[in-house]
């Protein structure tokens, strides 16, 4: 089967390496060795001050609400992995759903503000398959009405926008470093801040609140990356241009065939998107269920994402209906992409969403179609 993803392992000798010192060593966790020096670099190749490193990317949410003092409610997308909403809830911050942008996929500005209410103190909003919300817009909203901001970069490591990493906007931005991201520790997070007393709070919120040996400043969880999951980055990181050149080929190649077949996703302006994921939209969700299920029988296993759109899930209401996330959290099925998918392989995906979607075409024409990728 190949699946929508796959998990990216790395050079295993170099691995084993990095576990020997773990081993002669024998520190395996507490603020690590391997932690610091994965922290550092991921410092210098994303360009941004602060990285604290997370055992997940959902307690990065969490952390980071905590760390910003959010109470009352947070205006926020509902077309995102159901982290970033349910990890609000989870906070005691009533989440209020704004419709998203029909073609960036993203929370829309002009919605935002229409869902501020007098207990609202955060916007949250996501960067949907890496591709940058609006961030200016959404900085000049939240400047006005006194809010922070708090981005779920999920899926946007080395994404960057207006020449710089998308990270770097916002009070706090979040990553995860599942084994399904394009940069990994198997599982694993980070939160990333300018602000140097916010990184202070989130690494004592991430270590129990301890402060020192002898004293506890505050409440606290354990949210700390182990050594053996910063090793796994390290041997990640060493590779992640290749990792990224491979999913821009793999990305161009689906667009050059598919774009006029099916709806894709609009880049946001002046951005450089890290092709994290392939998602497209059909025209409707029975096209959407026979495509999955013609792939599937090609043992293609492609997945939907996000669905169902978040304002409809029960324990998140009363909610107002977000039409546009609505309709779209029907349409969108992403595709395979991850390095060393093989070319064969993709020609299959193309062939049959090609198929699905234009039925007409004889199987001569399809075949000639397949070819001219």
């Amino acid at each position: 089967m190949i699946n929508v993803t796959k998990a990216y392992l790395g050079d295993i000798d170099k691995f084993k390496t990095y576990v020997e010192g773990i081993y002669a060593r024998g520190w395996l966790t507490n603020h690590g060795p391997l932690v610091g020096e994965l922290e550092q670099r991921l410092k210098d190749y994303l360009g941004v001050k602060h990285v604290i490193l997370t055992n997940n990317g959902t307690l990065a949410l969490q952390v980071a609400y905590r760390a910003l003092g959010l109470n009352g409610s947070a205006v926020t997308t509902p077309f995102s992995f159901v982290a970033t909403s349910s990890s609000l809830q989870w906070e005691g911050v009533r989440p209020i759903f704004a419709d998203i942008d029909a073609q960036t996929w993203n929370i829309s500005p002009e919605h935002i503000e229409s869902r501020i209410v007098s207990d609202t103190t955060a916007i949250v909003g996501t960067h949907v398959f890496g591709n940058p919300c609006a961030v200016e817009r959404i900085e000049e909203i939240a400047r006005r009405r006194n809010l922070k901001v708090v981005y779920d970069g999920a899926h946007a490591f080395a994404v960057r926008h207006a020449g710089k990493s998308v990270l770097n906007w916002g009070d706090i931005s979040t990553l995860s470093f599942h084994a399904t991201k394009l940069f990994h520790t198997v599982e694993g997070g980070a939160i990333i801040t300018h602000d140097d007393e916010v990184a202070r709070r989130v690494h004592l919120l991430c270590n129990f609140g301890i402060a020192d040996v002898d004293k506890i400043d505050g409440i606290g969880i354990n949210a700390k990356l182990n050594e053996f999951s910063a090793a796994m980055g390290l041997c990640i990181l060493d590779d992640i241009e290749n990792i990224l050149q491979q999913r821009a080929e793999i990305a161009h190649r689906y667009s050059a065939s598919l774009g006029d077949y099916v709806d894709l996703q609009k880049a946001q302006d002046n951005s450089q998107l890290n092709h994290s994921y392939y998602p497209i939209a059909l025209s409707d969700e029975s096209q959407l269920l026979r495509l999955r299920s013609a792939l599937n029988t090609n043992g293609i296993n492609p997945r939907r994402y996000f669905y169902p759109s978040l304002d409809t899930l029960e324990y998140l209401q009363p909610q107002a209906a977000q039409t546009t996330s609505r309709a779209l959290s029907e349409r969108v099925l992403c595709l395979p992409i991850y390095p060393g998918l093989k070319l064969e392989d993709q020609e299959r995906v193309i062939a049959t969403v090609i198929a699905e979607c234009s039925r007409a075409h004889t199987p001569y024409q399809l075949r000639n179609m397949a070819n001219a990728i």
